[in-house]
C-alpha cells in the first residue's frame, strides 16, 4: 500500500507541471492571433499562420532530441550513472546545435519547398517569407532547450521545464504588445517577440542546468565529445524517433488535405476539433512524461517489478484523464463549440462529428502511454514500427474504403489509426514482457 502512494505520488509529482507547460502552448498562440487580428488587416494574421506552420513542422521533426534525451538519461540516472547522464545531454546539445546551423542554411530551400505545397497569395508569401525568415534565428535555442527539457525528464523534473514554458510565453506576450503595438511592426514584430523570448527560455533551461550538474564534471566527457563512435546509440535511437514524428506529422498532413477536398467548411470545422482533440492529448501527455521518467529510471536500475509498477499506475492515471476529458466533450459541448465558432454551417459539422470527439481521447490513450513507455526504456525502434504500421496498413487503407462516407469517413479513419497505434504498441509490450527481454534491452548506457 506505501509503495502505491509513493508511486502515485511521483506519478502526479511529474504529471501535472508536463500538463500545465502543455496548456499554456496553445494558449500563447491564441493571444498572438488575438494581438494580429485586431490590425484591421488579416494579412498578418495569415502571414504568421502560413509562417508557424512552416516552422512547427521544421521543428516538430526534430522532436527526438528531446524524446531521445529523455529515455537515455532516465536509465543512466536509474543505474547511478550521473556522468552518463551529463554525457548524453553535451552529445544532444552538440547534435542541437549541428541541425540548427543546418536549418538555418538551409532556409531558402524551406520556404521555397513550403510555399510550393501551400501555395499562399502573394501578398501573404512576401509577409510569410520575412516573418519566418526572423524567426528561424532562434533555431538554436529552440533546439537546445528541447535537449535540455529532455534531460529535465529523464531525471523526473518537469517542474523547472514549466518554469521555463511560463517565462517564455510571458515574455512573448509582452514583446508581442510592445513590438506589434507599441512599435507598429505587425507580423515582423510577432517574430522578433517570439526570437527574444525563445532565447531567454534556453538561457534559463541552461541556468537549470548548470545548477543542476554534478561536481566536479567527469574530463572524459569532452574527449567522448570529438569521438563520433560515442554517438552511436544516441544517434540510433534518435533515428527512429524521427521516421515515427514525421509519420505522424505526414498522417496529420494528410488529415488535413484530405478535410480540405470536402470543403472549407469541412476544413474549418475539422481544424476546431483537432484542437480539442489536441488538448486532450496534453493532459494524457502528462502521464507519458511520468511514465518516460519512471519507467526508463527502474529499467536503468534493474528493477523489473518497479517497472511493471510504474507502468500499472500511469495507465490507470492516463485512462482516467482520457475518462475526463470525453465526459467534458460529451457535458460541455454546446459551450466549447460555441467559443471556437459562431458560423451556423461550421457549427452544425462539428456537432455532426461529435462522436469522434468523445471516443478518441479514450482510443488514443494506449498510446498515449505507451509512447512514453517506450521512449523511457530507450526501444524506439518499436515506436517507429508501430507508426508505420498503422499508417499504412490501417490508416490509408480504412479512409480509401470510407470516401463515401465522406467526413466521417475521415474520421473513422483516423480514429482507427490511433486504436492501431496503440494495439501494436501493446502487442510490442506484451511481446518484450513475455520473453522476459525488458533488461536485456536496458543495459547501461554505453560510454565512449
Amino acid at each position: 500500500m506505501r509503495e502505491s502512494i509513493n508511486i502515485n505520488h511521483k506519478i502526479w509529482g511529474i504529471a501535472w507541471p508536463a500538463i500545465l507547460s502543455n496548456i499554456s502552448i496553445p494558449l500563447l498562440g491564441l493571444v498572438d492571433a488575438a494581438i494580429l487580428g485586431h490590425l484591421g488587416n488579416t494579412q498578418y494574421l495569415g502571414a504568421v499562420a502560413i509562417g508557424s506552420t512552416l516552422l512547427s513542422f521544421l521543428y516538430w521533426g526534430f522532436g527526438f532530441l528531446r524524446m531521445g534525451t529523455t529515455g537515455l538519461v532516465a536509465r543512466a540516472i536509474g543505474a547511478a550513472d550521473h556522468d552518463g547522464a551529463t554525457l548524453i545531454l553535451a552529445q544532444s546539445s552538440v547534435l542541437a546545435l549541428a541541425l540548427a546551423l543546418g536549418v538555418l542554411v538551409a532556409l531558402p530551400l524551406w520556404l521555397q519547398l513550403g510555399f510550393f505545397l501551400m501555395q499562399p497569395q502573394q501578398e501573404l508569401q512576401a509577409l510569410a517569407s520575412s516573418y519566418t525568415s526572423i524567426r528561424i534565428y532562434s533555431a538554436p535555442a529552440v533546439l537546445l532547450t528541447y535537449t535540455t527539457i529532455g534531460w529535465f525528464i529523464g531525471q523526473q523534473n518537469t517542474r523547472w521545464p514549466l518554469v521555463v514554458v511560463i517565462v517564455t510565453n510571458a515574455t512573448n506576450i509582452i514583446l508581442d504588445f510592445i513590438l506589434i503595438v507599441g512599435f507598429d511592426l505587425k507580423s515582423d514584430g510577432a517574430a522578433m517577440a517570439t526570437v527574444v523570448a525563445e532565447y531567454l527560455g534556453c538561457a534559463l533551461a541552461l541556468y537549470g542546468v548548470f545548477k543542476r550538474l554534478p561536481r566536479p564534471i567527469d574530463k572524459a566527457i569532452g574527449q567522448q565529445l570529438r569521438q563520433w563512435s560515442a554517438y552511436g546509440k544516441l544517434l540510433q535511437n534518435n533515428r527512429h524517433l524521427f521516421v515515427r514524428t514525421m509519420c505522424l506529422l505526414g498522417s496529420f498532413a494528410f488529415f488535413t488535405t484530405m478535410g480540405s477536398k470536402l470543403g472549407s467548411d469541412v476544413l474549418a470545422a475539422n481544424a476546431l476539433m483537432m484542437q480539442l482533440v489536441m488538448f486532450a492529448a496534453y493532459g494524457m501527455d502528462g502521464f507519458a512524461f511520468a511514465a518516460e521518467g519512471l519507467a526508463g529510471q527502474r529499467l536503468g536500475g534493474r528493477d523489473l517489478p518497479g517497472f511493471y509498477l510504474v507502468v500499472r499506475y500511469c495507465s490507470y492515471w492516463c485512462c482516467f484523464t482520457a475518462g475526463i476529458m470525453s465526459l467534458i466533450f460529451v457535458v460541455l459541448h454546446p459551450v466549447l463549440f460555441a467559443l471556437l465558432t459562431d458560423i451556423p454551417e461550421v457549427l452544425l459539422i462539428m456537432r455532426q462529428s461529435l462522436v469522434w470527439l468523445v471516443v478518441l481521447p479514450l482510443i488514443a490513450a494506449p498510446s498515449y502511454l505507451l509512447d512514453g513507455v517506450f521512449i523511457g526504456s530507450a526501444e524506439t525502434r518499436y515506436m517507429m514500427h508501430s507508426m508505420l504500421v498503422s499508417a499504412a496498413l490501417v490508416y490509408i487503407p480504412a479512409w480509401y474504403l470510407t470516401q463515401g462516407w465522406g467526413n466521417s469517413g475521415l474520421w473513422l479513419a483516423f480514429t482507427a489509426f490511433n486504436a492501431a497505434r496503440g494495439a501494436t504498441l501493446f502487442w510490442y509490450y506484451l511481446r518484450i514482457s513475455r520473453n522476459s527481454t525488458w533488461l536485456k534491452t536496458s543495459e547501461p548506457v554505453p560510454r565512449g
